[in-house]
């Protein structure tokens, strides 16, 4: 969780402004974030949630510091799961292997 945290805030290009005020009045760029293609294309499973940010992200009414931590929620979400299922296969896979001995 710590790596995803830090790898979305320090390298994931923003679409957003410069400045918070500016962000606010002028909304940001979602076609040209990072995290928020992350979500489009991996892990926002709902089309109408995914509009949402995309019109609030837009608008400036949600930030760029937002928008990461809703992704980084998202990605650590994502391989939790993924890593409770992996530990459940090892055992599968050991458990296979012993039975052929």
């Amino acid at each position: 969780p710590k790596t995803v945290r830090n790898k979305i805030n320090k390298y994931a290009f923003s679409g957003g402004q410069s400045t918070l005020e500016e962000h606010r009045k002028k909304g940001g760029d979602p076609e040209n974030d990072v995290s928020f293609q992350y979500l489009k294309m991996l892990f926002e499973e709902n089309d109408s949630h995914l509009e949402k940010i995309y019109r609030e992200y837009k608008s400036g009414k949600m930030t760029t510091g937002e928008l990461k931590e809703y992704t980084i929620d998202k990605i650590n979400s994502f391989l939790e799961k993924y890593q409770r299922e992996q530990e459940k296969a090892k055992k599968r896979i050991s458990d296979f292997v012993n039975s052929l001995s």
